[in-house]
């Protein structure tokens, strides 16, 4: 089966590559020949653990290629799959649908009158797959195709790992070839028994916003649990930890931190709430959890401040970590673009480090030294700012820190170190929720 993945952004350059390792046949197309010059070559433009070995195994391997001609890849597909950026409008909050419809609109203009399976894998509201397949119809009335959504749920720094081993996979489609089709291609996960739900266009498109709203409002329950247990004595580490072994709610996404970031979380809980509004079914406790978590990723600043004896005026801090999440370069929503332009506009000094994010950081954020290692950011600082939990940190010792700053303030927001340790060790220690 010859497959055509539209974007190779992280989706459809992670979900082509996995499909070819499955043993299809893949073309990921890209409008920016730069960017296809660079894949073709097997040079990944992002940063994901084995992603550059799996593209580099599978064009070595002839099944796995690249190019910026559209039509020429279509005149052998049997699927397509639009995987195109759906980024929020800033005006509204809805997302940004025009990548997905200028993709229908190529493969209408593209296709001749052989049957194809267009499958939808971008993030998109109810409806865009009728949509797209109307757009189409215009455009090409002897287009033979069906529509199908799979969206995609893919967590920066595991994506193979949860492209290869999901927890389920989430197929829409209308017709029983389209969906033969489908569990052809899922086949490899299938016979391990990963779960295929098949359902309706509409509830797959659905099912995508629900799991990504549902995860960020765990993330804003424990912060704000993580609020209470500073004030009435408790651990957090402890509650999430006792409420984590119910297996109704699991441990997962129980971690207290400064607030949820990234490409997806920030993103699909704005478009969920503006599908509500949509449909005159408002989904309020979302609108609250947005509201939440951007207060908070603020609030941790002043947080640092007053850690700081209200005042970070001429302050040298040292910063550890600066993406959303470890094991990605992405910068998107990170609490770090809130937080670091306070402490800077309120005079600190900041020195950063990051293992793979500052040469996006460096874009977005002024006024900041950029370290080539934690040792060289912590050299003579006055205080220490956790903001991503790297592995590498949490090998640093109150030892380490003792010989290598100035200070002894440490704010952790993402409970790196040993409180007892740092406690014994004579530093002041500011973490979350304990």
């Amino acid at each position: 089966m010859n497959i055509v993945v539209i974007g190779t952004g992280y989706v459809g350059l992670v979900s082509g590559t996995c499909f070819a390792e499955f043993g299809f046949n893949v073309t990921c197309v890209d409008k920016i020949a730069e960017k296809i010059t660079k894949l073709q070559q097997g040079i990944v433009p992002i940063y994901e653990p084995a992603l550059d070995d799996m593209v580099k195994r599978n064009i070595a391997d002839g099944r796995l290629s690249f190019s910026c001609d559209l039509k020429d890849a279509l005149k052998n597909s049997d699927v397509v799959f639009i995987a195109v950026g759906t980024p929020t409008k800033k005006d509204d909050g809805c997302a940004d649908l025009q990548y997905v419809y200028a993709s229908a609109k190529e493969i209408a203009l593209s296709l001749d009158d052989r049957y194809r399976l267009i499958v939808v894998k971008s993030t998109v509201p109810v409806g865009t797959g009728r949509k797209v397949a109307q757009i189409i119809k215009v455009n090409n009335e002897k287009a033979n195709f069906d529509m199908a959504s799979n969206p995609e749920f893919l967590r920066e720094g595991s994506a193979i790992e949860d492209f290869m081993y999901p927890d389920r996979v989430v197929i829409g489609t209308d017709t029983e070839k389209a969906q033969k089709i489908m569990a052809k291609l899922y086949e490899p996960l299938s016979k391990d028994n990963v779960p295929l739900l098949f359902t309706e266009i509409e509830t797959s498109e659905l099912i995508k916003y629900t799991a990504n709203a549902f995860l960020a409002m765990k993330i804003t329950f424990i912060n704000e649990i993580s609020d209470l247990c500073e004030k009435c004595g408790a651990n957090i580490r402890d509650v999430a930890k006792g409420i984590g072994l119910d297996s109704r709610i699991g441990s997962k996404f129980l971690q207290a931190g400064p607030g949820y970031g990234g490409s997806c979380f920030p993103k699909d809980t704005l478009a969920l709430i503006q599908i509500g509004k949509e449909y005159s079914s408002p989904i309020r406790s979302i609108e609250t959890v947005v509201s939440i978590n951007e207060k908070r990723k603020k609030d941790m600043a002043y947080r640092i401040i007053d850690a700081l004896g209200g005042s970070v005026e001429g302050k040298d801090i040292a910063v550890l970590g600066v993406t959303f999440k470890p094991n990605t370069d992405d910068m998107r929503e990170a609490p770090a673009l809130d937080i670091l332009p306070i402490l800077t506009k309120a005079g600190a000094k900041l020195k950063a480090y990051d293992p793979k994010g500052m040469d996006e950081a460096a874009k977005l954020l002024k006024d900041i030294e950029w370290t080539a290692s934690s040792s060289e950011a912590l050299k003579d600082a006055d205080a220490l700012v956790i903001l991503t939990e790297w592995e590498e940190f949490y090998k640093i010792t109150p030892t380490d820190l003792k010989k290598l700053m100035k200070g002894k303030t440490i704010i952790d927001l993402r409970n790196v170190m040993d409180l007892k340790a740092m406690k014994d060790e004579g530093f002041t220690y500011s973490c979350i929720g304990c």
